[in-house]
């Protein structure tokens, strides 16, 4: 096992190369000048703006600005924002607590609350508690994260005045009061995450179960006289569970990375509205890092996702 991951953290070495370099000429070659706020300002003379260029080094070309990027970046400096002037991994780290409080806190109660309702709903197929299970599912990942988030904020913040639908980012738990403040004001996007992953990881074990539960291994162990309860969790759930880690892990970095629109909709200061605003900025430094610590994740969740399958079956060996 240890010479598989080894052998993988190598492969993954030169992906992120081409990753990188992919993601970097785009941004560059991109339209879009990061500039253009002082273009469009008659204020600003021309050798202002040269002078503002040359420092930011855009006057190079930008395979020389990659190459400049990358060996910073293999230092841990990910550069300057073009807009704010700070540090990228200073405005990352002021972003992500936000992002794990919402995307984070969601992903995880959608991950608890699927495995039960997929279970119970396979082994009671077509049963009542199915039939619900079902068309809440079906709900969920049909209707769009924005449309749920607007119909929450409609009914709840509007209607109700229960939560507040902007999410202060100022607000410091202190005490209980200043707590119970975080909580209303985080309810509304963890609801509207927390049932989009619920009801699709919902669907996935439950359609996973349904094809071992017929299959000779439950018959067998049911015949041995196992508890039904014993045979569910810790044979047929176990063996269900195989698959379902890929989506599982791969729907990690997607929580590192911001749930794009529903912080855009509750107006949460996470990772995914620096992104989208760095996008419009076209503030390459700032998008070249989210997104190549994206890909960072995806190779390493996809590791961590082929060594749970050897964790969940005995039979899958790495050599």
């Amino acid at each position: 096992m240890g010479r598989y991951i080894i052998r993988r953290l190598l492969i993954a070495i030169p992906t992120l190369l081409v990753i990188s370099f992919v993601v970097y000429a785009i941004l560059a070659l991109a339209p879009g000048d990061p500039l253009s706020q002082f273009a469009n300002n008659p204020n600003v003379p021309p050798e202002v703006r040269e002078r503002i260029r040359e420092s930011l080094g855009l006057n190079q070309p930008w395979h020389v600005r990659y190459v400049k990027w990358l060996l910073a970046l293999l230092k841990g400096d990910f550069g300057y924002s073009f807009m704010s002037h700070l540090p990228v991994i200073n405005l990352l780290i002021e972003r992500l607590p936000n992002t794990l409080a919402v995307v984070g806190v969601a992903y995880i109660l959608g991950i608890a609350l699927a495995v039960p309702i997929g279970m119970i709903s396979a082994v009671k197929r077509y049963s009542v508690f199915d039939h619900l299970a079902t068309t809440f599912a079906f709900i969920g990942f049909s209707v769009p994260t924005f449309f749920t988030g607007l119909l929450l904020i409609i009914l709840f913040s509007i209607n109700l005045h229960w939560f507040p639908f902007i999410y202060d980012s100022t607000l410091k738990v202190k005490d209980f009061g200043s707590f119970i403040d975080q909580m209303k004001q985080s309810i509304m996007p963890i609801i509207v995450l927390a049932l989009f992953d619920t009801a699709t990881l919902a669907r996935y074990i439950r359609a996973e179960m349904l094809e071992h539960l017929p299959l000779d291994y439950v018959r067998t162990a049911r015949g041995k006289g196992i508890a039904e309860r014993l045979v569910v969790i810790r044979h047929v759930l176990r063996n269900s569970l195989i698959p379902v880690v890929t989506l599982v892990a791969l729907g990690v970095p997607a929580v590192f990375a911001g749930a794009i629109v529903t912080e855009q909709i509750f107006r949460v200061p996470g990772i995914g509205e620096l992104l989208i605003r760095s996008i419009n900025d076209s503030d390459t430094p700032v998008v070249a890092a989210i997104v190549f610590l994206f890909a960072v994740l995806v190779v390493l969740f996809n590791l961590i996702a082929d060594v749970m399958y050897a964790v969940l079956d005995p039979r899958i060996r790495y050599a």
